[in-house]
């Protein structure tokens, strides 16, 4: 009896150890009923996701299951861009193979070149913002949709950032007493997507720390994604509250990047605040930032096409998340004037990770 049981253990250790490492990838049964318990629960999303990444999924993915996710997780872009990117490996397992260690360290050591070169080579520039607010009691997902604002941004190439407020509902403001900014605006507003993020992750005195978790498609380029996390007094990144006061906080970050596995730059950050102390008004901070190739003088570079940036905070009993979803358009060179056009009351893209490269990809920097 007793050596039954210890069989009974070696064969079940055996199990979990081959569960662990991804052997046993999802059924369409085990999908479905777990996409179905995270419509249900917002938290149970995340161990989809992880389950995807780790096990893989062994059936195949039909136009379908495509729609059912699509509606399950309220279009949820990364559940979408990692089901696809599972089964790319499951037609292709070389496509998605994780990069061995010399490959890793190469594709840091490069891409942090690369990004600290393309910092200091920033040109002067002005780009517009098309901004949609919302708000949601948090952990619903369920944002009512706030304002439309259009900005102005002016960057200098000395990391100066300029931001003008053209337009909010529509209506123009033509305020001559206006600040060169929007922060008069009440409610989230953000700045820092052109190099701080970036410069943060990457300069060698943040002491980084990286660690490879999955591979992915972004921009129709092979891309490898890395967990990321930069302690506070070497992030020193700035939270500001502001309501009846103003009351501002410093914080660490942690995250994940894609970086293009060929040319060695990043297409995309989702970094969230850490070490935020637990009297601060703000109890979460989290940003999405997607790159993209655009033309600016005859010059191509690679700047934000798309950010979302999310805060949680807490007003009476209750806990709401605010939400500003940003659109970087038509950059030119500094000096240029930004207008409003017809367009700009369209709705803006959650995702645009998926979609082709603004500029041709022969003229991309390689």
């Amino acid at each position: 009896m007793k050596k039954v049981f210890i069989l009974s253990f070696i064969l079940l250790a055996l199990c979990v150890s081959n569960f662990a490492q991804g052997k046993n990838p999802l059924t369409q049964a085990e999908y479905v009923r777990m996409l179905y318990a995270s419509e249900l629960d917002e938290s149970k999303k995340s161990e989809l996701i992880d389950a995807i990444r780790k096990r893989g999924i062994g059936f195949v993915l039909t136009s379908g299951l495509r729609s059912l996710t699509s509606t399950k997780s309220r279009n949820d872009s990364e559940l979408k861009r990692t089901l696809e990117e599972a089964n790319r490996r499951r037609e292709n397992p070389s496509v998605g193979q994780i990069p061995k260690p010399e490959e890793v360290k190469k594709l840091i050591d490069q891409t942090r070149q690369n990004t600290l070169a393309a910092v200091e080579e920033m040109p002067d520039f002005v780009v517009k913002q098309r901004i949609k607010r919302s708000a949601a009691f948090a952990g619903t997902n369920n944002f009512r949709s706030l304002d439309r604002l259009i900005v102005a941004v002016s960057y200098r190439a000395s990391g100066q950032e300029e931001y003008k407020l053209l337009s909010k509902n529509g209506v123009l403001q033509n305020n001559p007493k206006a600040k060169g900014s929007y922060e008069e605006v009440d409610g989230t507003t953000s700045t820092g997507e052109f190099v701080t993020v970036l410069a943060t992750i990457f300069k060698r005195e943040s002491n980084t720390k990286f660690e490879v978790v999955d591979t992915d498609t972004l921009l129709n380029r092979p891309t490898v994604i890395f967990n990321f996390s930069v302690e506070k007094d070497k992030a020193n990144q700035t939270i500001t509250a502001r309501r009846y006061i103003s009351d501002s906080t410093i914080t660490g970050m942690s995250g994940r990047i894609w970086i293009d596995r060929e040319k060695f730059r990043v297409l995309r950050i989702e970094s969230t605040a850490t070490e935020i102390p637990a009297s601060f008004p703000i109890r979460s901070a989290s940003r999405v930032i997607n790159y993209n190739w655009v033309k600016i003088s005859e010059q191509i570079y690679l700047l934000p096409s798309l950010s979302d940036v999310r805060l949680t905070f807490r007003q009476g009993k209750n806990l709401f998340e605010s939400r500003n979803l940003i659109q970087f358009k038509n950059y030119q060179k500094f000096g240029s004037e930004v207008i409003i056009l017809d367009d700009d009351d369209e709705e803006i893209p959650e995702d645009t990770t998926t979609t082709k490269p603004d500029t041709e990809e022969d003229n991309q920097p390689s």
